[in-house]
């Protein structure tokens, strides 16, 4: 019964925040089934700390993505995904820590926790990073050669991006630490500052290596109209040309590559203090 009583809370919470996504046009309707069930499991399987943490991601992420909108429309315009995401990016961004939930249910272990914060902490500091990043005044450079390119642009950083990027991270360290300590009578402000650090740290990392990745081996393709280098392979309702990159290394692919590093960041990281 009890464990019914969670599916269906779950199911209720999940349903409830997706569909709030969904009709402020923050999800598809694929991405709103897609991140129903990912809620659900993730309370089912895990507890209130994983769904929490999970929660936290995609409520920050989504007002974030709704803020100042207009100014960064002529950046989103290139992304393979926009500020609606579908069942595609949801898996990116999901899957892998609904992956060592399920993990952590069949075979209990602080491990799997461990690693879900890291790849939680990568995917909100990507974002926030991509999001806030976006009002930059500043021209972006490359992770690779420093070198200027467009507002945009795959592997471009920015000094206010970088920034978002170390908070993200945080943000979820912090998030996590406090939901997984929640009635524990010796919980320290100490070791939720830790855990924020070790969330910022592995998040920065993973985003770097997103930042990298998208700068090297991410498909990209030019588009005949407008003559720009981009991440979709349409763009002003015309068929793109492939430039450079892998054809299967997607942002989806590569989001969710780097959230598996920031989640072994985060791994080493805590076996070597100890948390």
């Amino acid at each position: 019964m009890v464990q019914l009583m969670a599916w269906i809370w779950g199911l209720a919470g999940s349903l409830l925040i997706s569909g709030a996504a969904y009709w402020k046009r923050s999800l598809s309707l694929s991405g709103m089934i897609s991140a129903v069930v990912l809620g659900t499991m993730m309370f089912a399987l895990g507890s209130l700390a994983w769904f929490g943490t999970l929660i936290a991601f995609f409520i920050s992420s989504t007002l974030l993505s709704k803020w100042k909108h207009r100014r960064k429309a002529a950046a989103e315009s290139g992304y393979a995904k926009g500020g609606r995401r579908d069942a595609g990016q949801v898996a990116a961004n999901g899957a892998l820590g609904l992956l060592l939930c399920m993990g952590n249910a069949l075979w209990p272990a602080p491990v799997w926790w461990v690693l879900f914060v890291g790849v939680m902490a990568t995917v909100n500091a990507d974002t926030w990073a991509t999001e806030i990043g976006g009002m930059s005044k500043a021209v972006p450079r490359s992770v690779l050669h420093g070198r200027r390119v467009a507002a945009g642009t795959s592997g471009g950083i920015t000094g206010l991006g970088l920034l978002a990027s170390l908070l993200g991270g945080a943000f979820i360290g912090l998030i996590g630490g406090w939901f997984s300590q929640l009635g524990d009578a010796d919980q320290t402000i100490s070791a939720l500052l830790t855990l924020a650090a070790v969330g910022a740290v592995s998040g920065f990392i993973g985003a770097l290596v997103d930042s990298w990745l998208g700068a090297t081996v991410q498909v990209m393709y030019n588009c005949k109209v407008c003559g720009k280098t981009i991440e979709k392979h349409v763009h002003c309702e015309q068929e793109t040309r492939q430039i450079r990159g892998i054809k299967w290394m997607t942002n989806d692919a590569v989001n969710a590559i780097s959230s598996f590093v920031g989640g072994a960041v985060c791994l080493g990281i805590s076996s070597l203090i100890s948390l």
